[in-house]
């Protein structure tokens, strides 16, 4: 099993885990973090370490997150969880939230309270106020706005969204 590119807090990992092969898949290495203590059920579920420390908060951050199994990035203040499991949509309530959508196009936009959304389908690209950078995503991504953040949309595929704000 691999688990790469995963950001936990302010932590990138790009290495993949090492697992046993016992009954209870005890994870070796993460990174340059050391998780010697965690264990990883045959569901998939991680098991926290009873030491408390950085191994710990690395560990609960990515369990309580949900996204142990999802590659998680953070660009320019967005936050993109890339193929989020179906549990994890479900945890969320996605697919009771409003639904949004537009055709290819490219407009301004500024968040008055931070936005959750998940695209079904589409692609696009946002470019910070000031930054010539952009964050790309697309279908199957869950994405995250701050409150506050001003940008330019570049729809280059039409999106169909879920999306919540929270004020």
């Amino acid at each position: 099993m691999a688990l790469s590119g995963v950001i936990v807090p302010s932590l990138q990992i790009n290495s993949p885990i090492s697992v046993s092969n016992s009954g209870n898949k005890h994870l070796r290495h993460l990174g340059n973090v050391s998780l010697s203590a965690l264990q990883l059920t045959q569901q998939g579920r991680l098991c926290l370490p009873r030491k408390v420390g950085l191994d710990s908060r690395v560990v609960r951050a990515m369990a309580e997150s949900g996204t142990a199994g999802s590659k998680v990035e953070e660009k320019l203040g967005v936050r993109i969880e890339r193929d989020p499991s179906e549990s994890r949509l479900t945890e969320l309530g996605i697919r009771s939230w409003p639904k949004w959508g537009c055709p290819p196009s490219k407009f301004p936009w500024t968040y008055d309270a931070t936005e959750t959304c998940f695209l079904l389908q589409g692609k696009v690209k946002v470019y910070p106020e000031g930054s010539s950078e952009f964050v790309e995503f697309g279908a199957g991504d869950l994405v995250v706005f701050p409150k506050g953040m001003s940008c330019t949309w570049d729809v280059s595929e039409t999106v169909d969204k879920h999306y919540q704000f929270d004020y």
